[in-house]
């Protein structure tokens, strides 16, 4: 049995998930992409990705297993440094951050002002029965996060908050269904001056809607706003149901707005979408969810993401969800500590809080792999370390080249720790590791589950 302190997620999607994979992806020579959707070893939704010191900070919401509302109880954070292997960094904020909160951990947004990170997030507050907006805080990108006021920042019964922080250093705080409104954020980012301000839906500004008299415009939820060259844009979910994304933009941050069209047509297997844009690395960057995993739905979500080119007027041209989505921004370093939970496609396995802190690889069982894109061996690897530990009598990690029968490299036996979160470390040599490769860990062992695997690096010759 493996350890009470963590709990077992509801299903497994592991052979399902290598079938869908195969089914979808199509093979694009000599260019490493990201798999879509990027996280698999759960359900996520609602992506808000915030660029910090190189890394893009991916926070979601969490569609539970099996759900059939928008059952969502905490929030998770993910990191990556070239948009393809992402780093699981767990839940640094749940609704038990909230003490006045009840339910509903939905569609949150973060930003970094004051050498904090603010994290504004709507949810059902207990006293009143109502939605409104609490704000976490903390000075990692990461968490934990903490009730920034004990209290909601804002309350009038609508959802899905972003920020916009303009560039002379007012920010705006955005959220609405079925309005859209703002308040301006003071400085210290948890009050506001004035009051909440309702934006005009009108149809020049966000388009007309047909049959239906009480929303006659296409915005419905999820604005997103941003600046590009001096223009300011709100990207939208729009018309549900199923929802497409639209966006309008306006010379300032509350308008007026006009009415620019379609970005993401009406696509995938949720009824809703959620759409967020970055700049990271010289690339622009479109985020979305649908429900393309196993057992996805409008209710079992999945974040993706693919990158695009504005047109030569600053238009957002239309984009499409696939399954390669963006290509890598260079590569992995090997020879440097590597979390096993940096993943850009997972079978089969899962995640979960280590004893030591972080996050860890769990659940393994035989046949199970995780790829690692775009690893730069150069002149050669001559061993492979690896942190792991098993309550059972452990496994084997296989690494493989290309694929999950590709070329062996090495070999690493794993024994039997006496528990799940009783560490030790193995080591093995490699040979044929050289130039760069897509990383196959893949496991092997009896039945039942393995190991854990914390961490891994390799050692150059």
């Amino acid at each position: 049995m493996r350890s009470a302190m963590f709990g077992r997620a509801a299903g497994r999607r592991g052979a399902a998930l290598l079938s869908a994979l195969l089914c979808l992806v199509v093979a694009v020579p000599g260019v490493a992409r990201a798999d879509n959707p990027i996280v698999q070893t759960i359900y996520t939704a609602d992506p808000a990705p915030l660029v910090h010191d190189g890394r893009v900070y991916l926070y979601t919401g969490h569609d539970e297993d099996g759900s059939t509302y928008f059952t969502m109880r905490e929030w998770r954070v993910w990191s990556s440094a070239d948009m393809v292997n992402w780093t699981d960094h767990g839940s640094p904020m749940s609704l038990a951050t909230f003490s006045w909160a009840s339910a509903d951990a939905w569609a949150g947004h973060t930003v970094y002002r004051n050498g904090r990170f603010y994290w504004y997030v709507p949810v059902v507050n207990r006293a009143t029965g109502r939605m409104a907006i609490g704000v976490g805080v903390s000075e990692s990108p990461t968490g934990p996060f903490r009730d920034a006021l004990g209290r909601p920042l804002v309350e009038n019964g609508e959802i899905d908050p972003a920020v916009f922080v303009d560039d002379n250093g007012q920010a705006y705080l955005y959220w609405g269904n079925p309005n859209l409104w703002y308040v301006r954020l003071n400085t210290d980012m948890v009050s506001f001056s004035g009051g909440p301000t309702q934006i005009p839906l009108t149809a020049a500004g966000f388009g007309a809607r047909s049959g239906n008299a009480s929303r006659p415009t296409l915005y419905e939820e999820a604005p997103w706003v941003y600046k590009r060259n001096g223009l300011y844009y709100n990207v939208f979910a729009a018309e549900c149901c199923s929802e497409f994304i639209g966006y309008s933009t306006a010379p300032g941050p509350t308008g007026p707005w006009t009415y620019r069209g379609t970005v993401m047509p009406r696509q995938g297997a949720s009824f809703t979408n959620h759409a967020a844009v970055i700049d990271f690395n010289g690339g622009s960057y479109f985020f979305y969810h649908n429900g393309a995993l196993p057992g996805g739905g409008g209710f079992t979500r999945s974040v993706a993401v693919e990158r695009f080119t504005y047109n030569s007027d600053g238009t957002i041209p239309t984009i499409n969800m696939t399954a390669t989505g963006a290509p890598q921004v260079g590569t992995l370093n090997p020879y440097v500590r590597q979390e096993a939970e940096t993943i850009a496609w997972a079978n089969g396995v899962e995640t979960e809080p280590a004893s030591g802190g972080g996050m860890n690889v769990g659940w393994i069982e035989n046949g199970d792999w995780i790829r690692v894109k775009g690893v730069a061996f150069g002149a050669g690897a001559a061993s492979f370390t690896a942190t792991v530990a098993s309550g059972t009598s452990g496994g084997r990690i296989e690494l493989r080249l290309g694929g999950t029968n590709g070329t062996l490299v090495g070999t690493c036996e794993v024994p039997g720790t006496g528990g799940w979160q009783t560490w030790t470390t193995v080591t093995c040599p490699t040979g044929g590791a050289t130039g760069t490769h897509d990383l196959y860990l893949r496991f092997g062992g009896g039945s039942g589950y393995l190991f854990n695997l914390d961490r891994w690096q390799f050692q150059q010759r």
